[in-house]
């Protein structure tokens, strides 16, 4: 059995909390980013305002292109899930991507001196999993930022990784130690790190349905002759172009969760003999593939499409965090090694 490094764990423990202050920093660059587009939106003078309104409405409700533009011209926005608002005049999204990226190198170094430091895969407890899964929601996106401008979406999605990491460090702080007999096999790495993955996709789907919903909320208002309550809105894409956009993720991630629950399966007869026992764990493990498999059918088949589906998607991604907190803090199983 590896030696356990202490002093290397205490360094990924420090640099672990270093990066959720540097997400927080530019969480803060993100948020403010979207205020000042607000002021712009709200220049829009009234005539352009007026037809604005019209096409705002046409995409809501069947997703086609459209783009939003101030008084100068500037396209601010368009639904093929591009933040195009001119770029000499977004310093505040520069330095919160920057600091997206030195937080994720800081994550990065913390999960893989984890690691090595404990001479394994860094995600044996519930900490583990969370830290690591925080990593690759944003490593995801800031890879995703190189090819497609999805900057409107930087508070949302380094909010929850912020959120998700002060979980980790101040909710299920564990040190650096040995696994339990259980999980000393090949399948952790197979198992989990699948696992993580698509966690980490549908944490992404999560936010993208949030934003859906707001944004059909505000077609919905504008529609009616109502003031805006949320002009930052109006840097986000169409719901209809959110909606394909999670649709196709998820898609994805319930691949890889299906793929989670088989090899699950697998190593419960390696380790216990059996491929299926019931245990809390495995049951909720199925309600969440139960879920998104609702979903992913009733919008290809069954023309759920809209507010539906995005509650649908949220239900299922509710389904993961319970699944990850209540059942691993609350019930015993066979699956209760979280490290508490």
């Amino acid at each position: 059995m590896p030696t356990i490094n202490v002093a290397l764990g205490q360094y990924s423990d420090l640099f672990m909390l270093l990066a959720a202050l540097v997400y927080a920093a530019a969480f803060i660059a993100f948020a403010w980013d979207l205020a000042k587009s607000s002021k712009l939106i709200r220049e829009i003078d009234a005539a352009t305002l007026a037809s604005e309104k019209k096409v705002l409405v046409a995409a809501g409700s069947r997703g086609s292109a459209s783009a939003l533009t101030n008084t100068d011209g500037d396209e601010l926005v368009n639904d093929e899930m591009t933040y195009v608002q001119a770029s000499e005049k977004r310093l505040a999204a520069k330095v919160a991507v920057s600091l997206t990226w030195l937080g994720v190198l800081m994550h990065g170094f913390a999960v893989v001196s984890r690691g090595i430091a404990a001479g394994r895969v860094p995600w044996g407890n519930m900490y583990e999993f969370l830290s690591t899964g925080a990593f690759i929601v944003a490593l995801v996106y800031v890879l995703v930022l190189l090819k497609k401008d999805l900057r409107f979406m930087g508070t949302f999605v380094i909010g929850l990784v912020t959120v998700m990491l002060c979980g980790a460090t101040i909710g299920f702080p564990t040190p650096v130690a040995h696994l339990v007999p259980a999980l000393q096999s090949y399948w952790l790495i197979i198992h989990v790190s699948i696992a993580v993955l698509a966690s980490a996709l549908f944490t992404i789907t999560f936010a993208m349905n949030v934003l859906q919903l707001m944004q059909h909320a505000r077609v919905e208002a504008i529609a009616a002759g109502k003031r805006d309550k949320f002009p930052f809105m109006g840097v986000v894409p169409s719901a209809g172009a959110l909606e394909n956009f999670a649709y196709r993720i998820n898609a994805v991630a319930f691949v890889m969760w299906t793929f989670t629950v088989m090899a699950g399966a697998i190593w419960a007869e390696a380790a216990w003999g059996r491929y299926w026992g019931w245990d809390t764990k495995e049951v909720w493990s199925f309600v969440i593939w139960v879920v998104y498999a609702g979903y992913l059918h009733a919008r290809a088949t069954g023309g759920w499409t809209g507010a539906r589906s995005a509650w649908l998607s949220i239900i299922g991604y509710l389904c993961l965090v319970f699944n990850f907190t209540i059942v691993n803090m609350y019930f015993n199983g066979l699956h209760s090694y979280a490290g508490l």
